[in-house]
């Protein structure tokens, strides 16, 4: 913005300057300045959000002493101490909700020294040593009830050296070393106390718990982080899934199991995501597709299954819609070809029971209506006309 328009956007403001007014713009490079002028309309200082990471609206801002600093919405987001217009000395920052989210020390406008964060409901989260801005020395996190959950040491703002991790009813769960806030030496211990697990450098065989004790990951790490193969389980013990990890993800060969115990899906999977070929199941342990994958949705080729067995949709997708394929009745004859994502259609649940009757376009319900049973009832749960769903109650 030229001087010249930023002078005319200014004199267009019905306002009564007594002090100072601040305004904000975006510049070419789109940083956003913050200009405060005199009651003659006069800048008498000016900033961008590299200096200044908090502006979000009106403020008061001094050149040295107390202040404060408000939303448009006149909301206080802080009041401390100032030096050269920036935060100096000690402050406090608060949340939309008014909750304090921090306090402590600043230099330069940044967090320095000692603080506290609290989280949205206003209890303690964190309290111990900044620099620039960041966790920086000694430092203790809690969980949301005021328990201790770690206490170590942090460099540029994770946990970095030596700390103790705790479960939620204050038992050791771990102790050691972290790089780059991974684990990378120490011991984990279960409830019991007894050791669990050692890794070295980021590498061993490592058991993941909850706060409450609960075996949630077992498994090898490398680098601090999940490599190789593992298992994770549900909250009660029961298996969720095992196969193959790279850098803390899913990658490679897998299954997924439902909470009774039987197979949900088997596949491959790439960066935590099903990618390739898989198979999906029914609660009865029949299959309900198998197929294609990218990006975690089906896509390519595929078929999809009733619960008897029969086949119920083959054909391609694309972005997990249906896109070039036949659909069958239950009972095995052709009720629908669809091409590009475009046809008329109809469609069954997996048990049998029809699900949309109506004209799909670009894989999506077009022109329709998508049914649900109710004690074998069928009946009308959706609408759709022109792509728009005009239930009366959705």
């Amino acid at each position: 913005m030229t001087e010249f328009k930023t002078k005319n956007y200014i004199k267009e403001i019905k306002s009564n300057f007594i002090n100072s007014q601040v305004f904000s713009f975006l510049n070419k490079k789109q940083f956003l300045n913050v200009i405060i002028y005199n009651k003659e309309l006069q800048q008498i200082f000016g900033v961008n959000i590299k200096d200044y990471k908090k502006i979000s609206g009106k403020y008061r801002i001094c050149k040295k002493g107390k202040g404060k600093e408000y939303t448009l919405e006149n909301k206080l987001i802080f009041e401390g101490e100032y030096l050269n217009r920036k935060r100096n000395g000690k402050g406090k920052e608060y949340l939309s909700n008014g909750n304090l989210e921090f306090e402590g020390e600043y230099l330069n406008g940044e967090r320095n020294g000692k603080g506290k964060e609290y989280y949205y409901n206003g209890e303690l989260e964190f309290e111990g040593e900044y620099l620039n801005g960041e966790r920086n020395g000694k430092g203790k996190e809690y969980y949301c009830e005021g328990k201790l959950e770690f206490e170590g040491e942090y460099l540029n703002g994770e946990r970095n050296g030596k700390g103790k991790v705790y479960y939620y009813n204050g038992e050791l769960e771990f102790e050691g070393e972290y790089l780059n806030g991974k684990i990378w030496n120490g011991k984990g211990y279960n409830r019991q106390g007894k050791i669990e697990f050692e890794i070295k450098e980021g590498k061993g065989y490592v058991k993941e718990y909850n706060k409450y004790g609960e075996l949630r990951f077992e498994g090898e790490y490398l680098n601090g982080e999940r490599n190789g193969k593992g298992k994770e389980y549900f909250y009660d013990d029961e298996l969720e899934f095992e196969g193959e990890y790279l850098n803390g993800e899913r990658n490679g060969k897998g299954k997924v199991y439902y909470l009774s115990g039987g197979i949900m899906f088997e596949g491959e999977y790439l960066n935590g995501r099903k990618n390739g070929k898989g198979k999906e199941y029914l609660s009865n342990g029949n299959l309900e597709f198998e197929g294609e994958y990218l990006n975690g949705e089906r896509n390519g080729k595929g078929k999809e299954y009733y619960y008897n067995g029969k086949v119920l949709f083959e054909g391609e997708y694309l972005e997990g819609k249906i896109w070039n394929g036949k659909g069958y009745h239950i009972e095995g004859y052709n009720v629908f070809e669809i091409k590009e994502g475009k046809g008329k259609v109809i469609i069954y649940y997996p048990d049998g029971d029809l699900e949309y009757y109506g004209e799909y376009l670009d894989g999506e319900k077009w022109n329709g209506k998508l049914f649900t049973s109710d004690y074998r009832d069928i009946i009308i749960e959706e609408e759709y006309k022109d792509g728009i769903n005009i239930s009366k109650w959705y």
